[in-house]
């Protein structure tokens, strides 16, 4: 990247209205939101945080946040990468592979074994971005849910315990 970023926890109010700014930009461009992108946009502390999960914050040298990422706890050692986009002005850096890392990276210093994400085809550079991070595809019945969000029709998973230490800084 060319500018220093620097990624976070979520800590501030500010941090979860961009947060949800952010989120909204992209998902009302390809999609509509739905009553749970409302809940999780709008409480991530007590949808995501509280629950066991984290919202990662990418912050440009001057403060902007200028991107975001979630980890959500699903159940034991297994998490789902959710909302994750970077800033229109600061697409092309590099900063949505490290938000990805990151995301990884904090599965697994919290116990991860398993990162999973729904997306949709409509999003073909994140699903590049994906796959260069080393998610597979997979299928919901693979993964053990019984209901996912209906805009999704691409299921990825990433094995943790496949990965050497390394790969996931």
């Amino acid at each position: 990247m060319h500018e220093r970023t620097l990624i976070r926890p979520l800590h501030s109010d500010q941090d979860a209205a961009a947060f949800d700014r952010l989120n909204r930009r992209w998902i009302t461009e390809y999609f509509t939101l739905t009553p749970a992108d409302e809940e999780i946009l709008g409480r991530p502390r007590e949808s995501i945080i509280a629950r066991g999960g984290e919202v990662l914050i990418a912050t440009a040298a001057d403060g902007a946040v200028v991107g975001v990422v979630a980890v959500m706890a699903t159940g034991p050692g297994s998490y789902e990468l959710a909302k994750m986009t970077v800033d229109e002005t600061a697409r092309g850096r590099g900063l949505g592979g490290q938000l990805i890392q990151a995301a990884i990276t904090w599965a697994r210093e919290n116990g991860g074994d398993l990162v999973f994400l729904g997306t949709n085809t409509k999003l073909s550079a994140a699903i590049r971005l994906y796959e260069a991070a080393g998610f597979q595809r997979t299928s919901i019945a693979e993964l053990g849910l019984e209901d996912y969000y209906a805009r999704a029709d691409t299921l990825m998973k990433l094995e943790l315990a496949t990965l050497p230490p390394s790969s996931a800084h």
